[in-house]
């Protein structure tokens, strides 16, 4: 499982502007006025998540960025010194100033198959994850709560996929393909057969079966013409997922690609790719 940084550095604006203001509102309260704040951010790629969610904390953040690739790892550490003020080495950490606050952050390269519950462990106050669950399946998420209940650590999850898709306009071919998809999506990812749409409720329903207090929100893409790039590679991987399904034709598949990216930017397209997101506090 991997993901290259030009995919999620095309698909950071819509990530950012379609996450949920409220539950991140109602995060940042719950930890407001600690002196520091400490965040382990799973599957960080090139460091989106911090980016959208460091502004709304406090002035002293340590955040640690795991992933399993270490490209990433090196391109989060470049991108993340451009998006902010200032930045410097300290040691092995980068430390950068943002909009008057500090920000210590640890690259670790693991993996979360072997290495869960040596990541998820000791004084956290939030793990946090985008764009990841749904790539996971129902036994390794009972691992992950687990781990989580050892810690005292708040959950905060976003963009995780829910299958809740549909465009404008209508083609005959949009039902068979959005379903062969979903189908693609249960596949294996590295983390045994993945959860795909049905991530959302099964973990929400992990979290509650272990005593979590768990609020939600649905937060879709909504892609307009202005997002013609991220639509089309869109639209080009969920065909080529569905063409290793086998269970559209390929001549069908096809045309239906030909239709939907022939629409471009033309006047009133839309297209909607569901998401949800998750806190999940322990009373």
């Amino acid at each position: 499982m991997g993901f290259s940084a030009d995919w999620l550095a095309l698909r950071e604006p819509a990530d950012h502007r379609s996450r949920s203001a409220e539950l991140l509102a109602t995060l940042a309260k719950r930890v407001d006025g600690r002196d520091v704040l400490r965040i382990t951010d799973l599957g960080c790629g090139t460091g989106s998540n911090l980016r959208a969610t460091a502004p709304a904390f406090g002035p002293r953040q340590e955040w640690t960025l795991v992933d399993y690739d270490p490209a990433l790892l090196k391109r989060a550490e470049q991108v993340l010194s451009e998006w902010a003020d200032e930045a410097k080495p300290a040691g092995e950490r980068l430390v950068l100033v943002k909009d008057g606050k500090t920000i210590e952050v640890a690259f670790r390269i693991a993996d979360l198959n072997v290495e869960l519950e040596q990541v998820i462990c000791g004084a956290i106050d939030i793990v946090t994850a985008s764009a990841l669950f749904d790539l996971i399946s129902e036994a390794w998420m009972r691992r992950f709560v687990k781990a989580l209940k050892t810690t005292p650590a708040i959950f905060y999850t976003v963009l995780t996929y829910n299958g809740e898709d549909d465009f404008i306009p209508a083609h005959p071919f949009d039902w068979g393909m959005i379903n062969a998809f979903k189908i693609h999506q249960r596949r294996d990812k590295g983390f045994g057969p993945a959860e795909g749409p049905m991530a959302a409720a099964t973990l929400a329903r992990l979290l509650r079966e272990e005593g979590y207090g768990v609020e939600t929100a649905d937060t879709p893409w909504v892609l307009k013409p202005s997002d013609i790039a991220l639509k089309t590679e869109l639209l080009k991987g969920l065909h080529g997922a569905v063409m290793e399904t086998g269970l559209i034709a390929d001549n069908g598949a096809d045309d239906w690609l030909f239709w939907r990216t022939s629409m471009g930017d033309q006047k009133g397209s839309r297209m909607k790719t569901g998401h949800t997101d998750i806190l999940a506090v322990n009373p």
